[in-house]
Order: C-alpha cells, then sequence, then structure tokens
C-alpha cells in the first residue's frame, strides 16, 4: 500500500497570504496536524464526508454541508472519505467583515464557532464551481463576480436555519487536539477578537490569557507564525480596508474606528500590508466595483 499523502503547508501558501482571497475545488489531503490562516473559511461539500478538529470542538461536514468557520483559530482536517470533493474560499476579514450578517453571529464566529448550514440545494454546487473558474481565468471582471455572489450566497444564510457549534450542552474537553495546539493561543485569539480595536498590548492580551507577556509572546509565534503585534495589525488593517470602501469614509476617523493610535501608525502599518496608502486605497475603490478588482495572481489565488 502506497504511504498516505499529508497537506503540508507551503511557503506562498493560504497561511502566509492573509490579505488575499483564494478560491477552491478539490479533493483534499488530511492533515498532518492543526494549521492556521488569517481568513474566514468556507467549505461546501459536493460528495463524501470531512471531518475537522476545531479549536475546542469537532465537526463532521457531510454532502451538501455549507460551512464557515474562522480559520485564525487553529483547525485540522483529520480525517475524510476516500471520494471527498470540496469547495470554498479562504475569505480575508476585508470580505468577512462586509457581510450582512447579524453582529452577533460574526462574533461568535470569530469566536470559534463553527456555522452549520444543511439549506443547500442543486444551485449550490454548480455557483461554487463557477466561482472557482472565474476566480482563476486572470480575468478582472469575472473574479468581482465570483466574489459579490460568492458573498450574496452567504448572506442568505440568516433567512435559513443554521446550526452553531458546539452546542454549549454538548462541549467536551478534547485532549487530543490540545495536544497539538495551546489552549494558551485559543485565549488569545478569543482576546484579539474582542478587543482588536481598542488600545491593547501585549501584556493586555497576556493578562486575559493568564499567562507571563513573554510567554505569550513565545508561544503564540511558535503555533501562529506571526507576532502578536502583527495580528493585531492585521485584523486592524482588514476591518480598516472594509471600513475604507464606505462611500462616507474618512482616513483619520477609520484609523481611531480600527484601534490605531495614530495616522501616521495607520499610514505605516497599511502601506506595509497592502502595498499603498490608505487614501489611494480608497481613492481606487471608489472608481471600482463593489469588490477591488484583484491582481492576476497563480491558481485561484486573488489579491485585494
Amino acid at each position: 500500500m502506497a504511504p498516505r499523502a499529508y497537506y503540508e503547508p507551503a511557503a506562498n501558501g493560504v497561511e502566509r497570504l492573509p490579505t488575499e482571497l483564494s478560491m477552491f475545488h478539490a479533493t483534499p489531503l488530511v492533515m498532518r496536524a492543526p494549521h492556521w490562516h488569517a481568513q474566514v473559511e468556507v467549505n461546501y461539500i459536493v460528495r463524501g464526508w470531512a471531518h475537522y478538529r476545531m479549536s475546542g470542538h469537532e465537526a463532521t461536514f457531510q454532502a451538501g454541508d455549507l460551512a464557515l468557520f474562522w480559520g485564525g483559530l487553529p483547525h485540522w482536517l483529520d480525517d475524510c472519505s476516500e471520494d471527498l470533493l470540496y469547495t470554498g474560499g479562504h475569505l480575508p476579514l476585508v470580505h468577512f467583515f462586509r457581510l450582512r450578517l447579524p453582529s452577533e453571529l460574526q462574533a461568535r464566529l470569530m469566536q470559534g464557532a463553527t456555522l452549520l448550514s444543511r439549506a443547500t440545494d442543486a444551485s449550490d454546487p454548480v455557483n461554487f464551481a463557477r466561482w472557482n473558474e472565474y476566480a482563476r481565468a486572470g480575468d478582472a471582471m469575472k473574479a468581482n463576480l465570483a466574489v459579490d455572489e460568492l458573498l450574496l450566497r452567504l448572506e442568505r444564510i440568516r433567512f435559513d436555519p443554521f446550526l452553531l457549534l458546539p452546542d454549549p450542552g454538548l462541549v467536551r474537553d478534547s485532549a487530543e487536539f490540545d495536544h497539538h495546539t495551546s489552549p494558551v493561543v485559543v485565549r488569545i485569539c478569543e482576546y484579539i477578537a474582542d478587543n482588536f480595536r481598542e488600545d491593547i498590548d501585549s501584556t493586555d492580551i497576556a493578562v486575559a490569557a493568564g499567562v507571563h507577556p513573554k510567554y505569550a509572546m513565545t508561544v503564540f509565534k511558535k503555533f501562529t507564525g506571526m507576532t502578536l503585534n502583527d495580528y493585531v495589525n492585521l485584523m486592524r488593517l482588514s476591518y480598516a480596508q472594509a471600513l475604507l470602501m464606505r462611500e462616507d469614509s474618512n482616513v483619520l476617523q477609520v484609523a481611531m474606528d480600527s484601534g490605531f493610535g495614530s495616522l501616521s501608525a495607520f499610514n505605516k502599518s497599511f502601506r506595509k500590508v497592502a502595498g499603498t496608502s490608505p487614501s489611494d486605497f480608497r481613492r481606487e475603490v471608489r472608481c471600482r466595483p463593489a469588490v477591488t478588482p484583484p491582481a492576476r495572481a497563480p491558481e485561484a489565488v486573488q489579491r485585494i
């Protein structure tokens, strides 16, 4: 019997592209261990089944299931059927914050809940396949349509029955999962998700997680590959990009609302991640369709 193939994060993979949207339509490989990426993940199961160990709970997705979860917390595709085919995308926070979903629901997802909808129909596999094809086409207009249609599909979830996992009555300790990831990282991510727009630093984060600041910085870097400061800035910048897409956006106000203490700090961080100034980004957005046309990128990865 041939050795089992496993998913291995690549240097230029989704884990290292926090500001880019990627679409996929594939037969996935199981993972050796949990991974983490700073996007919200969308999974639609075309056939077969997939089992995930999330942060604090487990979930099995069956054919026809549509799932949404925050990839910023460690998660692990540890088992699946041999015929599994799934499709979906990794949504940067700039797109996630554009979704017209209840704020409480968005908060629950950012804190680690998994949204599972079984209110799907025969149009979903057709649509997801088309969105993936459009994202790969290298055509800006097609890529815009793919993103817009995907967001609209996700917004429809609020009108149908769905589950938020885990059910508080069914939460169980997951010692095996904790062996691979640190519960301290989970507490850090939860605190940052709740407070990234406030004036927080590594000391505040460490106190909330119940550890020494030096340990918090070390363990977070170990499990996520990012510093605490970079992660907080990523959250703020993604949120800021969403605010800049609004017609009435004011750069200074966006900086303050996103958690930056000064306009200069905002401009420096924004340019470092986005490659342009907030003012130029806002100007370009207003001259384009609702979703900024992505630059040409390999496969189905689109730069925002």
